[in-house]
């Protein structure tokens, strides 16, 4: 099997194993009619394996076709929750690649603190983005671990949506103010079930590799 059609068969593979766990919800986002999936968990890591163009595009595309199946209405936060994952995903997948300035990707949750600021419901509750969105930052530092480097992945998808989020539908201070301890069981969570899942595929792969199979995955962010 040639690099290009190993390349062409793994983000076939990721992209149904996507769909499918985009299938499965996890919970309600505060403030909206729409919900988390498994796909929060298994979105992000794909970049570690695909690369960041492949793994973004796989992401895109699983996200694309669950609406046109679905025939999802494009609501606002419908169209917002398509690019959050999608930073994650960057972010994962180009923080430990020596191919890529992955630091670049620090600028997301910075800007996002400073939008986040300076919106009139955001600068009521600037201990909102100060408390979460300086871990993506600090993760860097420590990128060869692999959960601190699923919660920065996390963390850069939350600071993308919920900076989208307040400014396309101005959710009141309230709901900023009583969201600080789900936050925080809800990305610890993320973090953990990116961690878990990255190390099933892995040594899933790997296995079935040894076994001829599946063909053998140099792993992009190696």
């Amino acid at each position: 099997m040639s690099n290009l059609q190993k390349k062409i068969f793994f983000l076939a593979l990721f992209s149904i194993l996507g769909f499918i766990a985009l299938q499965i919800p996890f919970n309600k986002v505060m403030g909206s009619n729409v919900s988390f999936t498994m796909f929060d968990f298994f979105g992000p890591m794909a970049g570690g394996f695909l690369g960041p163009v492949l793994g973004i595009a796989s992401v895109f595309a699983v996200e694309t076709v669950n609406i046109w199946i679905k025939q999802t209405p494009l609501t606002t936060s419908t169209i917002i929750r398509l690019f959050p994952t999608l930073f994650a995903v960057f972010y994962f997948a180009v923080i430990t690649n020596k191919k890529y300035q992955g630091r670049w990707i620090l600028a997301v949750p910075v800007l996002c603190i400073l939008f986040f600021i300076v919106h009139p419901i955001g600068r009521q509750v600037p201990y909102y983005p100060l408390m979460f969105w300086w871990i993506p930052v600090a993760a860097y530092f420590k990128r060869s671990n692999l959960f601190l480097r699923s919660l920065g992945a996390t963390f850069t998808a939350h600071a993308v949506g919920s900076t989208a989020f307040l400014y396309a539908l101005n959710l009141p201070v309230t709901v900023w103010q009583s969201l600080p301890p789900i936050v925080v069981c809800e990305r610890l969570l993320f973090a953990t079930g990116i961690t878990v899942s990255y190390l099933a595929v892995k040594y899933t792969l790997s296995f079935l590799a040894s076994k001829k199979l599946l063909p053998k995955l140099e792993i992009a962010s190696s």
